[in-house]
C-alpha cells in the first residue's frame, strides 16, 4: 500500500519525538557523578532525580493526553516537545540539587505525555496495513535515543561537561518547526472533533476490565524492560568487572537487539497477529537467559544481551499499536500512554528488588536478573491471550461512529 507524503510526515515525526525524548532522558544518566561531584552529594542522591522522572510520567500522559483528546494530537505534542526540551535545557543551568530535582520531576510530565499522543496521531494516520511496522518503528525510538546519548556523551562530554550535555538535549524543540510545517492532524481525531463524547472517567468506568487488563499487562512489560535494561552495566562492572569501554560496546549491541526486535516483531504482527507476535516475542526470554545472565566471556554476554533484547524489545514493538487498536476510541491519545505509564509507575520498584535478591546472594545479578526476566517472560505470554485483539481496525471509522452515538 502506498503512503502519501503527510503519512511519512506523521511517522518519521513520532518517531523522532520519542527517539528524542529518550535521548534527552538518557543523557542524565550518564553524568550522575558529575553532578554530585559539583553539588557535593552523594550519586543515590542524584540518582534519586531519575526516580522523580519516571514517578511523574503517568501525570503527564494523563494531561497530555487529555489534552490530546479535547484540542488535537499535532498541537499537543508541538507542546509536548516544546516543554521537555525546554525543561531539559534549565536543568544545565540548575544551582542546585533541589532546582535540580524540581526540574527532573517536570520533565518526567512532559517526558510522560509523548508516547501516548505520538502513537495515537500515527496509528490514526498510517494506513492499517502499515501499523505493526511502524509500531516497531516507534518503540525503537527508545533505544535509538538511547544510542544517541551515548554517542554524544562519548564525543561531546570530554568538551561541554555535564552542563553542557543537557543543552545539547534542547535541540529536539526545532522537531517542532517541522510538526508545525509537515504534519497534519489526525483524520480520527477530526471525526471526533465537534461532537460530544463520553468523559475519560465515564470511558474509564465503562471499560474498567479492559483498564484492569491493561495496567497489568504493562506493570508486566514494564517489569521486563526495566528488568533487563536498568542493572545490566552494573552487572557487567560489579560482577564480572569489565571497564567502561566494553560496558559501552554491550550497550550498543544491547541496543541495536532492541530495535531489530522492535521492527522484527512489529511488522510481523500483520501477520500472526498482535497477541501471537508478543507471545513469541516473549518466550525468546527463556531459552536465552542462561547465555545472557551467566555467561562469562564478554562476546558470550553481548551475544546474550543482543538476543534478550530482541525478545524485550520484539514484544514491546507491538505494544503501541495493539494498545491503540484496543484503546476505547473516546480517549485514544490518553489510554495507551496512561496505561503504559500507570505499569511503569507499579514496576518502578524493580531495580531495588533485583538489587536486593543479587545483594543477599553475594552480589549475584545475574541471578537476580534471570529470576525477574523469567517469571515476567512467562506472565506476559499467559496474559496476552486473555485481552482482545483489534488487528487491522478502521480508527477513522470507529472514530465517526462515536460521533454518531456520542
Amino acid at each position: 500500500m502506498s503512503w502519501t507524503r503527510e503519512q511519512r510526515n506523521v511517522t518519521v515525526a513520532a518517531y523522532l519525538g520519542w527517539t528524542l525524548d529518550a535521548f534527552d532522558f538518557f543523557l542524565m544518566v550518564f553524568v550522575l557523578k558529575d553532578i554530585a561531584a559539583e553539588f557535593n552529594v552523594k550519586i543515590p542522591d542524584v540518582a534519586f532525580a531519575i526516580t522523580l522522572t519516571l514517578a511523574m510520567r503517568p501525570i503527564g500522559a494523563l494531561i497530555f493526553g487529555r489534552l490530546a483528546d479535547k484540542f488535537g494530537r499535532r498541537p499537543t505534542l508541538m507542546i509536548n516537545i516544546a516543554c521537555y526540551s525546554l525543561l531539559e535545557l534549565l536543568s544545565g543551568l540548575s544551582p542546585n540539587l533541589m532546582t535540580l530535582l524540581i526540574l527532573r520531576a517536570l520533565f518526567g510530565i512532559a517526558m510522560g505525555g509523548e508516547w501516548g499522543v505520538g502513537s495515537a496521531l500515527t496509528m490514526e494516520t498510517v494506513p492499517p496495513k502499515s501499523r505493526g511496522f511502524v509500531s516497531g518503528l516507534l518503540q525503537a525510538g527508545y533505544p535509538s535515543g538511547y544510542l544517541l546519548a551515548s554517542i554524544v556523551f562519548g564525543v561531546l562530554y570530554q568538551y561541554i561537561g555535564w552542563r553542557g550535555m543537557f543543552f545539547v538535549g534542547v535541540a529536539p524543540a526545532l522537531l517542532v518547526m517541522y510538526i508545525r510545517a509537515h504534519v497534519p492532524e489526525s483524520p480520527a481525531w477530526r471525526a471526533m472533533e465537534k461532537r460530544k463524547r463520553p468523559g475519560l472517567l465515564a470511558t474509564l468506568k465503562q471499560n474498567w476490565t479492559l483498564s484492569l487488563y491493561a495496567i497489568v499487562l504493562m506493570t508486566a512489560f514494564n517489569f521486563f524492560s526495566h528488568g533487563t535494561q536498568d542493572l545490566y552495566p552494573t552487572f557487567l562492572r560489579e560482577q564480572h568487572h569489565f571497564d567502561p569501554h566494553t560496558v559501552s560496546l554491550i550497550a550498543i549491541v544491547l541496543n541495536i537487539g532492541a530495535i531489530v526486535g522492535g521492527l522484527f516483531f512489529g511488522s510481523l504482527s500483520e501477520r500472526i497477529g498482535r497477541r501471537m507476535a508478543i507471545f513469541i516475542a516473549a518466550l525468546i526470554a527463556l531459552p536465552v537467559l542462561y547465555l545472557w545472565a551467566f555467561s562469562s566471556g564478554p562476546v558470550a554476554l553481548a551475544i546474550g544481551a543482543f538476543l534478550m533484547q530482541i525478545s524485550v524489545q520484539g514484544a514491546w514493538g507491538v505494544i503501541p499499536v495493539h494498545l491503540n487498536e484496543i484503546s476505547p476510541d473516546e480517549i485514544r491519545a490518553t489510554f495507551p500512554g496512561l496505561m503504559y505509564q500507570l505499569g511503569n509507575l507499579l514496576a518502578a520498584v524493580n531495580a531495588t528488588l533485583q538489587a536486593s535478591i543479587a545483594t543477599s546472594h553475594d552480589n549475584n545479578y545475574g541471578m537476580a536478573m534471570a529470576i525477574v526476566a523469567g517469571i515476567v517472560a512467562v506472565v506476559i505470554a499467559a496474559l496476552i491471550f486473555f485481552g482482545r485483539e483489534r488487528r487491522g481496525i478502521d480508527l477513522t471509522r470507529a472514530a465517526q461512529e462515536v460521533r454518531a452515538t456520542g
